[in-house]
């Protein structure tokens, strides 16, 4: 009888973790270049139960047991989130599609080998810089000046150029003004190449990103990153924003679901706590 109430109350812990975390997904929903996060279900190890008779060394199996459920964690999800068009010349989006020799990536930028070796999909981050000098990479291509000329994010984070150094945009020249050029660098409206663009970084496994917030993530400690180089499957747009990969509507099923299983935990433990209490009171009562 407790064995089952533990399993209830693991239950309701999860599926509020579950429930958070859909919840939080749905609030970013139209945040620009936001990847959303899932939170799988996982049981304990298996146990085998067992009894000895008494008196003997003879034993006799019972069966297994799951035991309870638990949510270990909130997993993202980098796959690419659909383009839409603002026709803001200082709107950028990324297009990743980078590929690897002999892999074939799935929905969800997984690759599973025959002996069951995962490899992920690498993918392309724009590359910024806080005000205490740390890296981040995001997709979010909102960007925007300062008073100093620097090409900032809706955050105001600067934006790192193809030098590896703050993008300082010529003086008196908008971002408005600026359009982007085949090879990835920003052109006057004569035509005339400013020499500027974009550090896109290159990261082989994004799941050793860390999320910071406002759709910003910092690269676990001790993971690297290179630079895109050419012929890397990244294109950038300009006057595009990347939408967030939430399915909204996938979402609200999953939310109600969430909701439906939290509510059957907890009548589950309201129904053992009633039989406990019936079983302590009521018939393990001394006459």
């Amino acid at each position: 009888m407790i064995r089952g109430l533990y399993s209830a109350a693991s239950g309701l812990i999860s599926q509020q973790r579950r429930h958070d975390t859909i919840t939080n997904n749905i609030a970013n929903f139209e945040t620009v270049g936001y990847k959303q996060k899932t939170t799988p279900l996982r049981s304990f190890n298996e146990m085998l139960l067992q009894y000895t008779e008494p008196g003997t060394n003879n034993t006799n199996k019972i069966g297994t047991w799951t035991g309870n459920v638990f949510a270990e964690e909130s997993v993202t999800l980098f796959n690419q989130g659909d383009l839409y068009q603002t026709n803001r010349n200082g709107d950028f989006a990324l297009m990743s599609n980078i590929q690897l020799p002999g892999m074939r990536f799935d929905s969800n930028g997984k690759y599973v080998n025959e002996n069951g070796e995962v490899t992920y999909q690498p993918q392309a981050y724009f590359t910024v810089l806080t005000n205490d000098g740390e890296v981040q990479y995001s997709r979010s291509g909102q960007f925007a000046t300062n008073m100093n000329g620097e090409l900032i994010t809706n955050t105001g984070l600067r934006v790192l150029g193809s030098n590896g150094e703050p993008i300082v945009l010529p003086a008196g020249v908008s971002i408005d003004e600026l359009t982007l050029g085949g090879n990835g660098n920003l052109y006057r409206a004569d035509g005339t190449d400013t020499g500027i663009g974009f550090y896109i970084s290159r990261v082989e496994n994004p799941n050793m990103l860390v999320q910071v917030g406002n759709g910003n993530f910092k690269l676990a400690e001790g993971e690297q990153v290179q630079q895109m180089a050419p012929g890397d499957e990244v294109a950038i747009m300009q006057q595009y924003l990347e939408r967030s990969n939430v399915d909204y509507l996938q979402s609200q099923v999953e939310l109600m679901a969430a909701a439906r299983a939290y509510e059957t935990n907890a009548q589950i433990v309201k129904i053992y706590d009633q039989t406990l209490n019936k079983a302590v009171n009521d018939i393990g009562k001394v006459q």
